[in-house]
């Protein structure tokens, strides 16, 4: 379940708006304002929103059906904050990790290469 939108973090580029497929943010109300967590409980850990944040502003507890008490600071600082996007290979540096898939190496092997 989405836990955190960071507001240090966040350039307001409504991405998160813009790929939740299930509402769960509204965009910023004001100019200059950020968007919010406007539906908390339909958000079904998708990860789309973390995964499209280009500033790493926004954590999604693994758990759809749970409250996570998470802390901005101990998420930080423990390298959580954008963790998923860094683990897939989606950030710049990053080593990507379709490679690792079991089911692309049985695709491969299915194909000859």
């Amino acid at each position: 379940m989405i836990e955190i939108l960071s507001q240090d973090r966040c350039v307001n580029c409504n991405q998160c708006v813009s790929v939740c497929p299930t509402n769960v943010f509204d965009p910023a109300a004001e100019e200059g304002g950020l968007p919010t967590i406007a539906r908390k409980s339909d958000c079904q850990s998708c990860f789309m929103c973390e995964l499209y944040c280009p500033t790493d502003a926004l954590f999604v507890a693994p758990l759809a059906e749970q409250d996570a008490d998470v802390n901005e600071s101990a998420l930080i600082e423990a390298g959580l904050l954008g963790s998923y996007r860094t683990n897939l290979g989606c950030t710049r540096g990053s080593k990507p990790t379709a490679g690792d898939d079991g089911s692309h190496i049985v695709f491969r092997r299915m194909h000859g290469h």
